[in-house]
């Protein structure tokens, strides 16, 4: 678990996590010791609140691959020039030793209101910091 600043708000997830593909579907795919990250498509359904579907393996719990899909957002939110998102909601299932996570995110310049936020250079950077991998 990526420990997270005090001024951020509880989100119910601890970060850890993995990397970002670029919009339009492109998939990545990453390996860090006892995960396996199967990249991660975007797909952004308006100018600010993008869909993020994240796989893994190598995990008991559906909580590593919501972490997952926070630090791809996470990723994203500074590709596409912005600081900050929100976490609208997440979904996880698991198909044999394969977790998928699906995820909307509300990215915005200026941190946006509501409980659920992200600080995305903090967030990478923890990601980073932990050894997972981020594009």
């Amino acid at each position: 678990m990526i420990a997270r600043p005090a001024y951020l708000p509880a989100m119910g997830l601890a970060l850890l996590g993995g990397a970002c593909a670029p919009a339009n579907g492109d998939n990545l795919n990453f390996s860090r010791a006892d995960f396996d990250y199967f990249g991660a498509e975007t797909r952004l359904l308006d100018d600010d609140i993008v869909n993020f579907r994240v796989r893994m393996a190598g995990t008991e719990s559906a909580t590593d691959v919501a972490e997952y899909a926070e630090c791809v957002a996470a990723q994203y939110t500074l590709i596409r020039g912005f600081g900050f998102a929100r976490h609208v909601r997440t979904t996880v299932s698991q198909e044999d030793e394969t977790w998928l996570a699906d995820a909307f995110y509300v990215i915005s310049a200026a941190l946006p209101r509501g409980r659920r936020q992200i600080d995305a250079e903090v967030v990478v950077a923890a990601c980073n910091e932990n050894g997972i991998p981020t594009v």
